[in-house]
């Protein structure tokens, strides 16, 4: 087995067509096939099902996708290492974040990085699927760190340090029965609706465990993928919204009121795989990243 036979049998997989992934590689479709047929043959079982329109995974090429990928991870490790030994890093890293990432100065954390390593190519993509998204990213190989929150436990095989975290306060329109309040029990909220983030992502997962710890049974009337549009609905008055109190600051139409119930903080974290060996070029972007964390609140 080649780790070209490994490059090509992942590219297919994640294109799901031979003729995307042969595009990608700057080869001919015909050698990618005869490259994935000659692995097959020598694994003794299918990888792909080439029956329909698209090209799936088998359940063993299922099961040899991520060993690929932590081959390959492993094989750009030692090249990195190399080259950091001799003064210089290169290639690519893949980086997700949530969008209430950007306490981040991205702009400037990247700049920074490429002043110090212009051979080095980040990939930024902010994350539509949330933070749960990410996660499995990170799992699958597809990104070599992201910036997200977590609620519960981590998947198995990820690591993650937090960067920042912040208290969460009950966001409401001007002119709600709560607008003038200081405080509020959650058991007050049972009957309103609310705005939050779709399921899967941090804050979403959040919100929902504070709740049902509190006993109470919300309405989620309005998913918002990002915190400036969800304190702009909540503006409008179409519902409350549970934020950290960053997103509080500066929202016109709202009034922040502080939970008198005990609840967690809202933490931001930096996640990488900890199946992989993280490469130099990774290995300096999180140096980096300590000294372009974002501020905390003052207490």
């Amino acid at each position: 087995m080649e780790l070209r036979h490994l490059q090509y049998f992942v590219t297919v997989a994640e294109e799901q067509s031979f003729t995307r992934a042969a595009a990608r590689l700057h080869v001919v479709q015909s050698g990618v096939s005869a490259t994935v047929r000659a692995l097959e043959r020598e694994l003794g079982s299918a990888l792909f099902d080439r029956s329909g329109k698209r090209v799936v995974l088998t359940a063993a090429g299922h099961a040899l996708l991520p060993e690929a990928r932590a081959a390959l991870a492993a094989v750009r490790a030692g090249e990195s290492a190399v080259r950091a030994s001799c003064g210089g890093l290169s290639g690519t890293l893949d980086v997700g974040a949530i969008t209430a990432a950007l306490l981040i100065d991205f702009p400037a954390l990247v700049g920074a990085f490429h002043a110090q390593w212009p051979d080095v190519a980040i990939r930024l993509r902010l994350s539509s699927t949330g933070s749960a998204g990410l996660a499995q990213s990170l799992l699958a190989g597809e990104l070599d760190v992201a910036f997200l929150s977590v609620v519960r436990r981590l998947p198995a095989g990820l690591t993650a340090r937090p960067l920042a975290s912040y208290p969460l306060v009950l966001l409401v329109p001007d002119g709600h029965r709560l607008a003038g309040r200081r405080q509020v029990r959650l058991h007050e909220l049972a009957e309103e609706p609310f705005v939050d983030f779709p399921l899967g992502s941090g804050l979403r997962d959040l919100a929902d465990t504070v709740f049902a710890g509190a006993g109470v049974r919300r309405r989620v009337t309005v998913e918002s993928a990002d915190l400036a549009s969800t304190a702009a609905f909540v503006g409008h008055g179409l519902g409350l919204a549970l934020v950290p109190e960053f997103a509080a600051r500066d929202a016109p139409g709202t009034r922040p009121v502080r939970p008198a119930d005990q609840v967690p903080d809202w933490t931001l974290s930096v996640a990488t795989s900890s199946r992989r060996p993280p490469t130099a070029e990774l290995r300096a972007l999180l140096d980096l990243t300590d000294t372009h964390r974002p501020t905390q609140p003052t207490p």
